[in-house]
């Protein structure tokens, strides 16, 4: 059902920011929907970083537009290889091109291979390479001569997700081990197909994984000895952080209106009426299905409960592909059918376009099944649109969200129904609840989930993998 009608691009336009709709073009968030406005944060020849050369010292100074020092400032000049094992509008291909474009913001040489391509061209992927080419980052192919070359002479490879490890033995074979000391894995998975050792068997000789969050950091120890008998390498934990582009269309509340107003009209909610958003791809582990049950069972309570007098309420499905029809996606459609729910249940197809939505609704529903999310970023970028969270009790989001603070949890699974429905009843009937969790979650965001708490952390990683590279490389020329 519907984007925001071409009206309010137009009207934004006409008023005080144009460059805030490049923003809210490229705003997302993560798993199916998102490209990054991280992505235009500074451009690569560094006018708009403000930055500062000292020739002679490793750890330039490179300012960042605030004036601060940009603490990835040590990686300039630095030859870096990332490695996807796809390119799509997936979270872990995009978080990589993050990195990307946060080092060649300082200045570091950026190259990029996709391991896994479809044998006809992708729009998506051709779009997705040219963002990166405009950049500055160079794109060649996973399985070339020069993807060997660039591995052996880089300072740090990265390899995205644990499916990129099966690009180690296909393309580098012999020349692996030589690899291995500069390799950051880093991993956003939480299901358990994963632990297979042609996809991990190089994991402990790496020089560390970095993981979105302390519950999945967890569950890749456990997994991987219990499972397949190996031990984990050197882990560091990230979270990850909302853009400073992001944070500047959350902050402004006449853009946030204007988004609110068109996107509710393209829909058929009315401006006092309470709308629930769940903005994930539509899948049975990010749990759309139980969302739109706990949505119904509310309103059945709100019916039974004539005291509670609530606007009406809707819900609201971001990152539907009836295109794909998949049995789930018809499971979800049906269900809206029968119950009669077609007025105020409404499907958005997967979409770029993430920001007006969140401006759109009242609470966001983060609703991933069986061990959560790996972290997330969709919940911290709600809660910077100082939004209440509704969310699982695991993964990543009890990282997140502070129960009965900047939201409430309930369980996964069938037994987390109700839970979520009562939730629903209490923030429906609650507005003062709602804008004091709402802005709870605001506070929480700006104390640790923004760009520059996330290049930090990222920093102080990248710095060790370094130093261990060092060392391993200093060892090796010792012995011969």
């Amino acid at each position: 059902m519907g984007k925001p009608s071409t009206s309010v691009w137009a009207t934004l336009q006409k008023k005080r920011w144009p460059l805030m709709i490049l923003l809210v073009l490229s705003v997302s968030t993560l798993g199916m929907i998102l490209v990054r406005s991280t992505f235009d944060s500074c451009s690569v020849s560094g006018k708009r970083c403000g930055r500062e050369k000292e020739d002679n010292n490793s750890d330039v100074k490179i300012q960042s537009v605030s004036g601060s020092l940009n603490p990835l400032g040590f990686m300039k000049s630095k030859l870096v290889l990332l490695v996807s094992h796809e390119l799509s509008l997936s979270g872990g291909p995009l978080l990589l091109m993050e990195l990307a474009f946060l080092l060649r913001g300082v200045e570091s040489d950026v190259v990029w291979i996709t391991n896994q391509k479809p044998v006809e061209e992708d729009e998506v992927i051709k779009v997705l390479e040219h963002k990166m080419l405009d950049r500055g980052v160079q794109v060649i192919s996973a399985k070339s001569q020069k993807a060997i070359d660039t591995a052996l002479k880089s300072d740090l490879v990265v390899l995205n997700t644990a499916v990129a490890g099966k690009w180690l033995d296909a393309v580098l074979k012999d020349n692996v081990p030589k690899v291995l000391p500069k390799v950051l894995w880093w991993i956003h998975e939480m299901r358990g197909h994963y632990f297979k050792p042609d996809l991990v068997k190089h994991l402990p000789f790496v020089a560390g994984a970095m993981i979105d969050s302390h519950a999945t950091a967890e569950y890749w120890k456990n997994r991987t000895h219990d499972r397949l008998g190996i031990k984990m390498p050197k882990t560091y934990v990230v979270h990850l952080g909302n853009s400073k582009e992001l944070m500047e269309v959350a902050e402004d509340s006449f853009a946030k209106n204007v988004l609110r107003e068109q996107v509710r009209e393209s829909l058929g909610v009315r401006n006092e009426d309470i709308l629930f958003g769940i903005i994930n791809s539509v899948s049975r582990g990010k749990g759309q299905d139980l969302f739109l049950r706990a949505f119904h069972e509310s309103l059945k309570v709100l019916k039974e409960t004539k005291k509670l007098e609530v606007p009406t309420m809707h819900a609201v499905v971001v990152g539907s592909d009836m295109s794909a029809q998949t049995k789930f996606e018809t499971e979800l459609r049906n269900f809206v059918q029968e119950k009669k729910l077609q007025k105020i249940v409404h499907f958005v197809n997967k979409t770029m376009k993430v920001a007006p939505y969140l401006a759109a609704i009242d609470v966001l529903v983060q609703n991933s099944q069986a061990r959560g999310e790996c972290f997330g970023r969709i919940t911290i970028e709600a809660m910077a649109f100082k939004l209440p969270v509704l969310g699982t009790a695991a993964g990543g989001t009890m990282e997140i969200v502070v129960n009965r603070t900047t939201g409430l949890l309930h369980n996964t699974g069938k037994d987390g129904v109700l839970p979520l429905a009562k939730n629903i009843v209490k923030l429906a009937t609650n507005v003062e609840m709602r804008k004091t969790m709402g802005k709870k979650g605001y506070e929480r965001v700006k104390e640790m989930f923004l760009e520059h708490h996330m290049s930090h952390r990222i920093a102080s990683v990248l710095r060790e993998v370094l130093q261990h590279a060092k060392i391993h490389s200093q060892t090796t020329n010792s012995d011969h």
